[in-house]
């Protein structure tokens, strides 16, 4: 049975609330603890970047909004990619490590979420809306 989350992706100073909307995740189950929501969304991130690798399509065009976007975030790139596929292991066990470390921080609506094994805020009829900031520019993680 899937699960569908939604998320925020922030990094600091690069751009206004407004900007970031929810984006819809469907993970394979409902995350019950902090651990458990970076796993399911990692694993998730490692497949659908492997797809796109593999894919070998045609370059895409960038409009005039992606190229005014990205160039405000300090770089513009069709984001092709080659080599090795990611290895799903490796990518949770980096993104854990990153959350300790304090690269990023988890919000579930306003509440930080600060502990690996901290309890996902369900409510009953309402789910969160999670936002996750990079607070260092080489955290090494995809988002």
């Amino acid at each position: 049975m899937s699960f569908t989350i939604y998320a925020r992706m922030k990094k600091l100073g690069k751009q206004k609330k407004a900007d970031i909307v929810p984006v819809p995740f469907v993970l394979e189950k409902k995350p019950e603890c902090v651990r458990d929501l970076l796993d399911g969304l990692v694993r998730l991130g490692v497949r659908d970047y492997n797809a796109r690798k593999d894919a070998g399509q045609i370059l895409p065009y960038l409009t005039k909004e992606e190229i005014l976007d990205q160039a405000s975030a300090g770089k513009v790139s069709f984001h092709v990619h080659q080599g090795e596929d990611a290895q799903e292991e490796q990518a949770v066990e980096n993104a854990i490590q990153c959350f300790e470390d304090g690269i990023y921080r988890v919000f579930a609506d306003e509440e930080e979420l600060t502990e690996l094994t901290q309890g996902i805020p369900w409510k009953d009829g309402e789910e969160p809306i999670f936002t996750f900031i990079r607070l260092a520019m080489l955290a090494g993680c995809y988002w």
